[in-house]
């Protein structure tokens, strides 16, 4: 990243190690995803671009997990997916398998996708909605004819994207939506966690819920509901798109459930939200009761991209 870029970007990224670790909180500028040509001109953020003392204070303050800091690696592996004693949508219990992969530490605020919106527009080439910029729950508006988040909303997850807009801004980002299945890895990990954080129920200190409407919050507040891994929200604020079609498991990757083409297919998402139940927040919940028409945006549903 040049001197103007880091001079240009005026988003800060809270990057906070897990908690088990106990490591300093470091504050540093985050460039942008992409440069207003597109996704062809990505250019990855690595410690390096940062120079010197502060490439240092990086490396100290991040455990060294093989992966941007603005993302956790997750070994792959194989684990239980499901439970059979559960909604008749999380059964049966079953076995996956997965390669490695890495998951965004937080969820993609408003901030970011401004950043898309000024690169892309609310519409993409093929004339599917991306967001919902007319709906009064959006947090994100175009003034003096850039799109920018609004005051005080900027670090508070996105909103008002729809599905299509979800998988299009992780493309443009160089990363893509995760499957269900990687998601449901990473909250529950291959020891069968009940939540992201471990088997204790929800509380106040964890994660946000039971909350009033569009009563969401900056993502990261929550560190004792952080995964052993450093995760952060994978449960309350807001619901998390997924690449994978809503569908009866056994989940398959090849059974047509990752097809990303046709936008109307009902999209997963997981993780609960600020105005869910308890029970919501539960790693195995696949939100069969969330209202998700994939081709809009909705005030409850954000996402996080992989890799």
């Amino acid at each position: 990243m040049n001197r103007q870029g880091a001079k240009d970007a005026k988003d800060e990224l809270l990057l906070r190690c897990p908690p088990r670790r106990r490591a300093p909180r470091l504050r540093l500028p985050v460039p942008p995803a992409a440069s207003a040509g597109g996704a062809d001109e990505i250019k990855l953020w690595r410690p390096w671009h940062l120079g010197g003392s502060i490439a240092l204070a990086f490396c100290l303050a991040v455990p060294a997990l093989g992966a941007p800091a603005d993302m956790v690696r997750m070994p792959g592996g194989t684990f239980t997916m499901g439970r059979d004693d559960g909604p008749e949508d999380e059964r049966p219990a079953h076995r996956v398998t997965l390669a490695p992969f890495e998951l965004d530490r937080l969820p993609v605020t408003n901030a970011l996708f401004a950043r898309f919106l000024n690169a892309v527009g609310p519409r993409n080439a093929r004339g599917e909605n991306l967001f919902d910029d007319d709906d009064s729950d959006a947090r994100i508006h175009k003034v003096a004819g850039g799109w920018t988040a609004d005051p005080g909303f900027e670090d508070h997850p996105v909103v008002e994207a729809s599905w299509a807009g979800a998988r299009d801004y992780c493309t443009w980002a160089g990363k893509r939506l995760p499957t269900e299945a990687e998601w449901e890895f990473a909250a529950r990990g291959a020891e069968g966690r009940a939540y992201p954080w471990g088997n204790q129920p929800p509380e106040a200190t964890r994660a946000r819920y039971g909350a009033a409407f569009n009563a969401h919050v900056p993502v990261g507040r929550y560190q004792a509901g952080a995964t052993p891994e450093g995760l952060l929200d994978m449960a309350g604020n807001v619901w998390q798109w997924l690449s994978s079609a809503y569908r009866p498991y056994p989940y398959r990757p090849d059974d047509g459930r990752e097809d990303l083409r046709d936008v109307r297919v009902v999209r997963g998402t997981r993780g609960g939200c600020h105005d869910c139940r308890p029970e919501d927040l539960r790693a195995t919940e696949r939100g069969r009761r969330v209202s998700r028409a994939p081709q809009a945006g909705h005030h409850n549903i954000g996402f996080r991209c992989a890799r």
